[in-house]
């Protein structure tokens, strides 16, 4: 082989060299994409009701089909570093339910891959206006025609410029000039190109098209030492308000005209000015059932102890840290024909809130006198005055689960129940999903494990049942 080697030229050696190296990175980039490949699959195949279009309406390439959707997003991702919340996008839409089909713009491909993207949605993705294999029977009509509605997240300011003046000249811009859907765009921009000029009279255009908007929020961006204007919308946000584009008038909802109260969270009681007792709720559940309560036409009231939360579309949002101050809101919040008591308010409060930071001792713990808090479930439940048609509360607990929810229903005076498990060991505070006993007077129902958003979504759906029976 060095007698070979050595009868090489230099150039003959570059070349054979450098081919060796090119056949490596071929190989070492195909393990890499199967990798990429393994993992996406599997947090895809953790989405609970992976929905998609049927499969006759699927476009040629596109892998086969086993589920249908009622509902069907098209989401076209522009190219900025805020196309990385794309994917967690396309789970979210998923986990509820949606269809997902996705265009990328050839700048959303340099920070998002199509490998990522069609792993998770579970569809081929679309990135080339003169694609062969979809483009023979006009692809980018039906891409338009097939959805119930455009995203387009993140939106560039290049890309609201050339919606504002009706370019086509990419598949993402054709398929937009091309639809007679709702468009929804989710901005994401540096601050600066938020404000200019161009950029807010596009955006004037692009409104009085009918095109809606959620966000840009404000705060950091990726530039170092950047803040302003030009955060694109969380994921949730952009659900929330895609969802409420796509609900009946909210008239012909079945909870039109009721108001409904929904504690969420945990709450914090003060020791001293840096110190307090608390819980590991994080609101998720309690948030989910006001956004499904509102979805429905209601107007709901959302009274929430401390959470790295957005607040749910279309409902109104008290903010409260302990448990007497949640009581006090809640009764402000009445009269309601529903209230649903999903927060994990703290049982005790310290006597005697410190005024200054307690220090330590001689090694030993300062003596904490400790009082019940008020229990604002059998507050509202018993009240003679005020109680809602049904009450809900809700049962966290870590063992005898159902019976421990029958003997709170018993004893709050409420209608109904919601019992879960919040070992350490199931996961449930602070995570997404939940598995609940729904307790009321005549029996249990044990629902199956599944998201927090779809717990809220049959929750919700059980008090529509129990208010036309009423009727």
């Amino acid at each position: 082989m060095l007698r070979n080697m050595a009868s090489l030229t230099v150039r003959q050696l570059d070349d054979a060299l450098k081919e060796q190296l090119r056949r490596r990175a071929a190989r070492n980039r195909r393990s890499m994409e199967e990798e990429v490949r393994a993992i996406l699959r599997s947090a895809a195949s953790d989405v609970d009701a992976p929905a998609s279009p049927p499969e006759s309406a699927g476009l040629p390439g596109a892998p086969p089909r086993t589920e249908t959707a009622t509902r069907r997003i098209l989401l076209i991702i522009g190219g900025g570093i805020a196309a990385y919340k794309s994917l967690d996008l396309i789970r979210r839409l998923r986990e509820r339910g949606f269809g997902v089909r996705v265009v990328m713009t050839n700048a959303a491909q340099q920070f998002v891959t199509p490998l990522a993207a069609g792993a998770i949605s579970g569809d081929k993705v679309f990135t080339d206006l003169f694609d062969s294999d979809s483009e023979f029977d006009v692809g980018h009509i039906r891409l338009s025609r097939e959805a119930n509605l455009i995203v387009v997240a993140p939106a560039t300011a290049d890309l609201m410029a050339k919606i504002a003046n009706g370019h086509a000249d990419d598949l993402a811009t054709a398929v937009l000039l091309a639809t007679d859907k709702r468009v929804l765009l989710a901005p994401a921009m540096n601050p600066r190109m938020w404000s200019n000029a161009a950029t807010q009279r596009n955006l004037t255009q692009l409104r009085s098209d009918g095109i809606a908007f959620i966000g840009p929020n404000q705060g950091e961006m990726a530039e170092r030492g950047e803040h302003g204007v030009g955060r694109m919308a969380e994921p949730l946000e952009i659900v929330a308000a895609l969802e409420g584009l796509l609900a009946k008038p909210k008239a012909q909802r079945p909870l039109a005209g009721k108001r409904v109260i929904v504690t969420s969270g945990p709450t914090y009681e003060p020791i001293d000015p840096v110190r307090f007792i608390g819980n590991r709720s994080s609101g998720k559940q309690g948030h989910a059932i006001a956004a499904a309560a509102a979805a429905q036409g209601a107007e709901v009231v959302l009274v929430t102890g401390p959470v790295a939360l957005p607040d749910p579309s279309g409902v109104s949002v008290i903010r409260i840290e302990s448990a007497r101050e949640m009581l006090a809101a809640v009764e402000k919040a009445l009269p309601a024909d529903i209230a649903i008591f999903a927060a994990a308010v703290a049982d005790w409060r310290v006597v005697e809130t410190q005024n200054q930071k307690i220090k330590k001792g001689s090694g030993q713990a300062p003596p904490l006198a400790l009082t019940e808090n008020p229990d604002i479930l059998a507050t509202v439940a018993k009240s003679a005055s005020k109680r809602p048609a049904l009450v809900i509360g809700f049962a966290a607990e870590t063992e005898q689960v159902i019976q421990h929810a029958k003997e709170k229903l018993a004893k709050k005076g409420c209608d109904w129940i919601v019992a879960n498990d919040v070992s350490p060991e199931s996961g449930v505070f602070g995570g997404d999903r939940n598995t609940v006993h729904l307790v009321t007077a005549s029996g249990v129902e044990s629902w199956p494990p599944q998201s927090k958003d779809q717990v809220a979504k049959s929750l919700i759906a059980r008090v529509v049942q129990a208010l036309e029976k009423k009727k």
